[in-house]
């Protein structure tokens, strides 16, 4: 381990006894392939965020020029070309009016500035003690302090930090008549306390592939609006096709009033990341008055080559038919990993858009059957207890079979 990791410090792994890591030395399409020789077929895009398979030529193309145009250059009172174009494109996109867009580096940080909008909107409205979050069990937002507030407490990744992130009201989503209730219930109880609902919207990613349907996110909007609060949708993991929709929120019909995304927004290329918001909530901040500016200027914002990786991005989800392609890939998944459900260890099989889940009981060893996938010939990593596949919307059918065969067959093997 020590030789193969040098001074290397990996995430979400206990160091210690760690399996060795592979080298990737290059990709293509939906395929890694390692420094032994072997290619994987990759079935989570690279933690989701390779929505057109890997080098495309076009994305590759763009960020080649604009390395050679400028790489980069401080937002703070200059501007160019690929950001400006790419707010235009994002809010015209998004629709709902999210017409203001800023840019930020990651997903994690896309969600802080939601939530500092959020609580700054109120004060810049002279309204105080407006500054905690409804937020959802099964939920993750990010590994981030306000971020980390907003995942599930109990059952998160972050329960390990106690009482160090702020206290958020946790709720259960509202599916069916006992939750809807004490969701309506609990906005009215802490109404002077709220300053608005963060929710993933139809996918619980990070959390444990969790789904929710339409109805209950619209139901989420409609107690907002009635409440008078902020809805704001992490579209990190959902947003750009995930879902069979470019956003997942368009198939409840609703208008949030802030919009975080990153991971698919360069095509898996490099970090970038972008909040947006409607013009309610620029409204509160439109002032001369420096007390009531948005305090937050990350030193890589709209970072010209990440809006150029950007812009390529939508460019292909205009000329190519990647909506199309994930509903395939729906269609494919429902029929593919089926015949887990019938298999002794598993609690439940999901498919949604290019997701695909097996829930089992229990993973009593992870990284073992990260390995084991890898013997199979598949990139495939478990959370918690489940196995999912949120592949490349390119994905090639006979990839997609090799990448359920391995679930149906590592899935199989467990005693």
């Amino acid at each position: 381990m020590a030789e193969t990791a040098g001074n290397l410090w990996f995430p979400y792994t206990p160091m210690k006894g760690m399996p060795p890591p592979m080298e990737a030395l290059g990709t293509r399409g939906a395929r890694i392939r390692l420094a032994d020789g072997r290619e994987l077929v990759d079935g989570i895009a690279s933690w989701w965020t390779a929505c057109h398979g890997y080098n495309h030529p076009h994305i590759a193309g763009a960020v080649e020029a604009q390395l050679r145009a400028m790489p980069h250059v401080m937002f703070g009172g200059m501007v160019h070309e690929p950001a400006m174009r790419l707010a235009r494109r994002l809010a015209g996109l998004l629709g709902s009016g999210l017409n203001r867009v800023f840019f930020c580096d990651s997903g994690s940080v896309s969600v802080e500035i939601a939530l500092k909008m959020a609580i700054q909107y109120w004060r810049n409205l002279g309204i105080e003690g407006r500054d905690r979050f409804v937020c959802f069990r099964g939920a993750y937002h990010g590994d981030t302090l306000g971020a980390m507030s907003v995942c599930d407490p109990e059952d998160g990744m972050h329960r390990l930090l106690g009482n160090y992130v702020p206290s958020q009201i946790v709720l259960d989503l509202p599916v069916g008549g006992a939750a809807a209730r004490e969701f309506e219930s609990a906005i009215a109880r802490h109404a002077g306390e709220i300053a608005a609902v963060i929710v993933e919207p139809l996918v619980q990613a990070a959390g444990g592939m969790r789904f929710h349907p339409p109805e209950a996110l619209a139901a989420i909007a409609k107690a907002c609006r009635r409440h008078d609060r902020l809805l704001i949708l992490d579209e990190v993991a959902t947003g750009f096709g995930r879902t069979g929709t470019m956003f997942a929120f368009e198939q409840a019909e609703i208008s949030p009033d802030i919009v975080c995304l990153s991971k698919a927004l360069t095509g898996g290329t490099i970090g970038l990341a972008a909040t947006l918001a409607n013009e309610r909530v620029f409204a509160a901040f439109d002032s001369e008055d420096p007390e009531r500016a948005l305090m937050h200027g990350p030193t890589f914002m709209a970072n010209p080559l990440g809006c150029a990786a950007a812009n390529a991005s939508l460019d292909l989800f205009e000329r190519e038919p990647r909506l199309e392609q994930a509903r395939r890939i729906e269609a494919h998944l429902r029929e593919a990993l089926e015949p887990c459900r019938a298999m002794k260890r598993v609690v439940d099989v999901r498919v949604l858009g290019a997701v695909g889940v097996v829930e089992l009981d229990r993973i009593d060893d992870l990284a073992g059957m990260r390995m084991r996938f890898v013997e199979e010939g598949v990139w495939i990593r478990p959370l918690g207890d489940v196995v999912y596949l949120m592949p490349p919307l390119v994905v090639a059918p006979d990839e997609l079979d090799a990448l359920a065969g391995a679930i149906r067959r590592v899935v199989g093997e467990l005693p």
